[in-house]
């Protein structure tokens, strides 16, 4: 099943750094300047008469936790059709950089809450991306961590039915053929290569 954006519909994606990209410095560019951007220009390219509200309300460093605390405000309040999240990285690398570990249970918990108030609210399409790690250097050891939250995502795809975006698994695959750097120099970020990849997967689930 493909999700379907009807004509005049409100997209919305949230979620940390990887989607924020940049969309209040230096200067104001409301969809940022990754993939949400890529997906509503190819979307508009496509269907330049559907009149799609695209909206970003991703924020560098948030996890989960920080999601919650502004849910009601920058997510709920637009009203959004359609619904695309992506966060769980930060939740794995506080513990490495500043030891404030989130449990996988804490994590699972509280994507859950976000997701029923969602449910709840009217949203009626949900996309979950999978937090990923591009194997790059020593953070290979956060797998650890990592891992565990990926298949939380995975379970929450399917209670809430919601469209899964294998992020992970399609980074590890593509950096296979061509070196890790080409698509998240820093093994979290991605390129601008990095970022058309995750706009083509994300367009495939559309109908």
């Amino acid at each position: 099943m493909t999700i379907h954006i009807a004509d005049g519909s409100t997209v919305m994606f949230t979620g940390d750094s990887i989607t924020d990209c940049w969309r209040t410095a230096p200067v104001d560019n409301p969809l940022g300047h990754g993939y949400p951007l890529f997906v509503a220009g190819a979307h508009g390219a496509r269907r330049p008469t559907s009149r799609i509200r695209w909206l970003n309300s991703g924020v560098a460093g948030n996890r989960v936790i920080d999601l919650q605390a502004r849910w009601k405000q920058d997510v709920l309040a637009e009203a959004p059709d359609v619904l695309s999240v992506l966060v769980g990285i930060n939740d794995v690398w506080r513990r490495y950089d500043s030891d404030d570990p989130t449990s996988v249970e804490k994590y699972r918990d509280g994507y859950r809450r976000l997701l029923a108030s969602a449910a709840a609210a009217g949203v009626r399409q949900l996309i979950l991306i999978e937090p990923f790690l591009v194997p790059v250097g020593d953070q290979q050891l956060w797998r650890e961590d990592l891992d565990p939250k990926i298949q939380a995502v995975r379970e929450l795809a399917r209670e809430f039915d919601a469209h899964l975006l294998a992020a992970d698994g399609m980074f590890a695959q593509l950096s296979a053929t061509t070196g890790p750097e080409v698509w998240a120099a820093d093994g979290v970020h991605p390129t601008i290569a990095g970022h058309r990849a995750l706009a083509d997967a994300w367009l495939d689930l559309v109908d």
